[in-house]
């Protein structure tokens, strides 16, 4: 299975783990990324801590818990590669329903790219066995 149909099945909540220049760790919720042609992904994120840290640190960390009573789940070893200020592109993949003034007031919105560097349970060593 790749990580593409894995997220188109999976049900849970992800969390987006950077870190600043300096090393210090911040952590925020993440829905699902999206998915590109090339194998790379995405999130849509605000001008917040997470934004901010990726201007100095290029290293993410994402981990997706699975809903359930067993931990079950992945997390992916991160690397941005480029962002884009694309309003029209970022409206067609939000799922949010702010209104416009609501989505205006909340600040400017960045679609961030990643290579995937690696794939690894959720919990235990070694890799996935989920593809790219």
């Amino acid at each position: 299975m790749t990580l593409k149909e894995y997220f188109q099945h999976a049900n849970g909540k992800g969390l987006l783990a950077t870190s600043d220049s300096a090393g210090k760790v911040g952590i925020a919720i993440y829905s699902k990324p999206h998915f590109n042609e090339d194998g790379s992904l995405a999130f849509i994120m605000r001008e917040r801590l997470t934004h901010h840290n990726l201007q100095t640190n290029p290293y993410a960390a994402y981990m997706y818990i699975e809903q359930g009573d067993s931990y079950a789940g992945i997390r992916l070893q991160l690397k941005k590669i480029t962002e884009v200020r694309d309003d029209k592109l970022i409206a067609s993949l939000s799922q949010r329903n702010l209104s416009p003034a609501e989505d205006r007031a909340a600040g400017a919105k960045f679609l961030v790219y990643f290579s995937v560097e690696g794939v690894l349970p959720l919990i235990g060593a070694g890799q996935s066995n989920l593809s790219l």
